[in-house]
């Protein structure tokens, strides 16, 4: 056995079925090692979708995915995919090759500090140098990764410690590690600030979205029957049918939902992560904040908690609706401004403009998903809309990307999603700009004979930058472009194209898309002009005035 044979069992030990990557000359003995193995791996067509595809397996499983990259440039395209999990809290292990460590024929060719570059975006950065180390080190990767708060840990394995022959050196079995819950002190002490509240409110944030948790919240809230909201990222972590959802916290202040907000006396923050644009601006006037967490929330200037619950968070909530299941007075306080709220929201979602308005996109994408097909959006000015209108019934239904916010992640994470799920509609929602920075990866959707629909938005525009450039009040300048025929793109990777020519065009165009299956592009053009009369003059207009 040699280095890279033992790392290939070290993965296998711990589950991977999947390696997504671009191989180099450094990790020939890695791929060498995969090819008589049981893991697949997937290549594709540059570096930094593999690791958003590998972000995406951890954040959609709860299990780090795994890329590979070969030294220097390779190696370098997966930052943003490490900083969008790191940022994301999706668990993930990165391997990237490197010249010998015992000799240097090459001198310093394509040598880049790797580790020293990954560091700051990692939970853990180190380079294997010894191959009898391997099983150790592979093990604390995984653990590392999966812990709370979940990430990205990086591994880079120099080509002579892979072609490095050891004798059998005995894996170490990953065992279960179970997550204290809150003491009986901190579970008193919430229980006693909700039931004081006067108009009490749950706020659902990143955290509620981790795989395996909808159960337990769906569960808390329809016991505690506390209306809710949730942050973008925290969509679709209580499943449909409580009748208790508020809205989504699409923007930091002044939007319906904030209707409720601005008047809750206490938010119940359950897994609120700072690292999401603020869902709301805390103040000394503000409401008092309760944090539950698996850690304890990190203090901000737009964020600290007044108290904290910390532990499991199902197990948690569970022993504190215990406590106050039915006892709660003034629970549902809030409740009155539920159907004003949505109804504020579904304004115009049936508008028949084209080219389309958000609201109609938005609209039309719900009626052709089932409740459990997965809406996965690029960044831009849409997904504020899709953050804001798109109703979700099922946890992890619409992935985005609140927190590092790259462009170019969307499709990437719709190819893993339809890995994941072969069964469920996928869809990927990309502006013409995003789309473009990763759109070779159709080529491995095609490849891999995914079925996939891509909605390309079309503004020839970076639109939110200009629409950001217009309200604060600068000259309109440098943000357009112009685009490929995106149906004729889409043919030369062997997929299907179309374009949508009404407003009323797009909901049969998608569901047509996703009947004929295989790797589908539909082109739609939309008009921006509502971000201005809905998110700046309706909402400025209906905030109440402030002395």
């Amino acid at each position: 056995m040699k280095g890279s044979d033992l790392l290939v069992s070290a993965l296998e030990n711990e589950g991977v079925d999947r390696i997504f990557g671009v191989p180099g000359e450094e990790t020939l003995d890695i791929v060498e090692s995969l090819r008589g193995s049981r893991i697949k791996l997937i290549l594709t067509r540059h570096e930094q979708p593999a690791a958003f595809m590998a972000a995406t397996h951890g954040r959609l499983t709860g299990r780090p995915g795994v890329c590979l990259a070969t030294l220097g440039p390779g190696a370098l395209n997966l930052t943003t995919g490490a900083a969008y999990a790191l940022l994301g809290a999706m668990p993930m292990v990165m391997i990237t090759g490197q010249k010998g460590i015992m000799n240097h024929k090459h001198g310093r060719f394509q040598v880049v500090d790797i580790v020293a570059t990954m560091t700051p975006l990692t939970k853990m950065a180190r380079q294997i140098v010894s191959a009898a180390t391997i099983p150790s080190i592979v093990r604390d990767a995984f653990r590392l990764a999966q812990q709370e708060r979940p990430g990205p840990v990086h591994l880079e394995l120099p080509e002579d410690v892979a072609a490095e022959k050891v004798p059998h050196v005995p894996l170490i079995k990953p065992h279960p590690i179970d997550i204290p819950v809150a003491g009986p002190a901190a579970l008193e002490r919430a229980a006693n600030l909700i039931l004081k509240a006067e108009r009490p409110l749950v706020m659902l944030g990143a955290v509620a979205s981790r795989p395996f948790l909808a159960d337990a919240l769906s569960d808390f809230v329809r016991r505690m029957r506390i209306p809710y909201v949730n942050t973008q990222m925290g969509k679709g972590s209580v499943a449909g049918g409580s009748n208790l959802y508020m809205g989504t916290a699409a923007l930091s202040e002044r939007d319906y939902v904030h209707q409720a907000i601005d008047r809750a006396d206490l938010i119940i923050a359950i897994g609120h992560d700072t690292v999401e644009k603020p869902p709301f601006i805390m103040g000394p006037k503000g409401p008092t904040v309760l944090h539950v967490g698996y850690l304890p929330a990190t203090v901000e200037e737009v964020f600290f908690p007044h108290a904290e619950l910390i532990g499991d968070v199902g197990p948690s909530l569970k022993l504190l609706a215990d406590r106050l299941e039915g006892r709660v007075p003034n629970a549902g306080a809030l409740l009155p401004l539920r159907s004003g709220i949505l109804a504020k929201i579904a304004d115009r979602a049936e508008e028949s403009r084209f080219p389309l308005t958000p609201q109609r996109i938005v609209h039309d994408v719900r009626q052709v998903m089932p409740e459990e097909g997965i809406v996965c959006l690029d960044n831009g000015m849409y997904k504020i809309w899709f953050a804001r209108n798109y109703r979700t019934h099922v946890a992890n239904t619409l992935l985005l990307d609140n927190a590092l916010a790259t462009m170019g992640a969307g499709l990437p994470a719709a190819l893993m999603a339809a890995m994941l799920y072969p069964k469920r509609r996928v869809l990927a929602v990309c502006g013409d700009g995003g789309f473009l920075m990763n759109a070779q990866e159709m080529e491995t959707a095609v490849r891999l004979r995914l079925d996939l629909v891509v909605l390309v938005l079309e503004d020839k525009a970076y639109g939110m930058i200009r629409w950001k450039q217009a309200t604060d009040g600068f000259a309109d300048f440098g943000m357009t472009f112009e685009n490929p025929d995106f149906p004729a793109y889409a043919a030369a990777f062997g997929a299907k194209g179309s374009r949508v020519a009404t407003a009323e065009g797009l909901a049969p165009a998608l569901e047509t898309a996703f009947r004929e299956s295989g790797v589908q592009l539909v082109v739609a053009p939309i008009d921006y002009s509502e971000n201005t009369r809905v998110l700046i003059d309706e909402l400025r207009d209906a905030a109440p005035k402030r002395d």
